[in-house]
């Protein structure tokens, strides 16, 4: 356990030292000892590949999908809705505009558009010249797409790409949808890795080696708002089915917090492989976690040359959560708990309770490293 530093005028400077488990939580108070199983990438189920060669405005049978050609032309636009899906259950999307690796006839780079929801249920993919790349182009395509899927403009659209902010918000907006800059859109990353692989690379137009002209921000970190200060943390971990548990229970108790479609993602963990988290505790619980539920929660990180936790929110925000002394003990806990997310494919959680000793959470947020898409 450790005392927060948020603020170095308010609270001291906090020490590491044994303290009670949190109630299934574990105390990673002996770092060198990690059972776990898992290589240090996780696997990716063929789900993601399912549906990445379909010919342009097809909507076709799961059945059919799965015996396309693998070999069709990359060139082909997508354009998939799943038959057994009701689209008026399908709220929210996940949205990419940017150039990738790939030249037309005029030597220019090519764009296009990726849309999909979390669970892959809505696949659309369009390319466009570089001349038309504007909110007019994205918030026509975006209408499009409802016409020709026949579902309901989204409520929501999540997109990572910090450049593309102004014409994806402006596009949103006019269509009356809530543009959200956030980095969990690990399907849509995911599926990005895969077309690369599959379908970029087998474009006439590839340009290997080419750098990606949008990169990805990865600002310094700032001062945390004082609106997210705790008082207390610790490094911990849990059973991956009390994590399952914690997940199940945010709809069911009603708690802040998000979890994550691990079926999707292709990541498979046993049930009592240990889970890396970090456990923040403070007496004004249910205001932080309301806060906190605003934000896109990322990720948590600890950078041990710095001897401090980076929360990263949103798109490209990156926050100091928490200091500590920087000794051996601490230094070796940090890198323990790195290691164990990195055994983990980058799995891990942030908690928010009343107290460190309490058995519930006011809020639970599953979290995933994921390595910056190659476009």
């Amino acid at each position: 356990m450790a005392t927060l530093s948020f603020n170095p005028t308010k609270i001291k400077t906090p020490s590491f030292h044994s303290h009670k488990p949190i109630s299934n939580y574990t105390s990673l108070s002996k770092p060198t000892k990690f059972p776990f199983n898992l290589p240090p990438k996780p696997h990716h189920k063929s789900r993601l590949s399912l549906f990445n060669s379909i010919s342009e405005s097809s909507v076709s049978s799961p059945i059919e999908s799965e015996t396309i050609d693998e070999e069709e032309d990359p060139t082909a636009e997508l354009c998939y809705l799943d038959p057994d899906i009701d689209p008026q259950s399908i709220s929210e999307w996940e949205l990419d505009f940017c150039s990738r690796p790939i030249l037309d006839i005029r030597g220019k780079k090519i764009w296009e558009l990726l849309v999909c929801d979390s669970s892959l249920s809505l696949q659309y993919t369009k390319y466009f010249p570089n001349t038309v790349i504007n909110s007019i182009t994205l918030k026509e395509t975006i209408a499009s797409i409802c016409d020709e899927l026949g579902v309901p403009l989204p409520d929501k659209v999540r997109f990572f790409r910090s450049q593309m902010q102004t014409i994806i918000t402006k596009a949103c907006k006019e269509l009356g949808i809530k543009p959200i800059p956030s980095k969990r859109c690990l399907s849509l990353l995911l599926w990005l890795e895969e077309r690369y692989e599959t379908v970029y690379t087998r474009h006439p137009g590839f340009q290997k080696g080419a750098k990606p002209l949008l990169a990805l921000d990865n600002p310094f970190p700032m001062e945390l708002p004082e609106n997210l200060f705790g008082e207390k943390w610790a490094f911990v971990q849990l059973p991956f089915s009390a994590v399952q548990e914690e997940v199940s229970s945010l709809e069911s108790r009603f708690i802040f917090g998000a979890g994550l479609d691990l079926d999707l993602l292709g990541i498979e963990i046993d049930d009592k492989t240990l889970i890396p988290g970090l456990a923040v505790a403070t007496s004004r619980a249910k205001p932080l976690a309301a806060w906190m539920n605003g934000l896109e929660v990322c990720s948590v990180e600890a950078d041990v040359t710095r001897a401090s936790l980076i929360l990263s929110v949103g798109i490209s925000t990156r926050y100091v959560y928490a200091t500590y002394k920087n000794t051996p003990l601490t230094t070796n806990e940090a890198e323990a708990w790195e290691a164990a997310k990195k055994a983990c494919g980058g799995l891990h959680f942030l908690a928010i309770q009343e107290d460190l000793d309490s058995d519930d959470c006011v809020g639970f947020w599953l979290l995933l490293d994921l390595p910056s898409p190659p476009v």
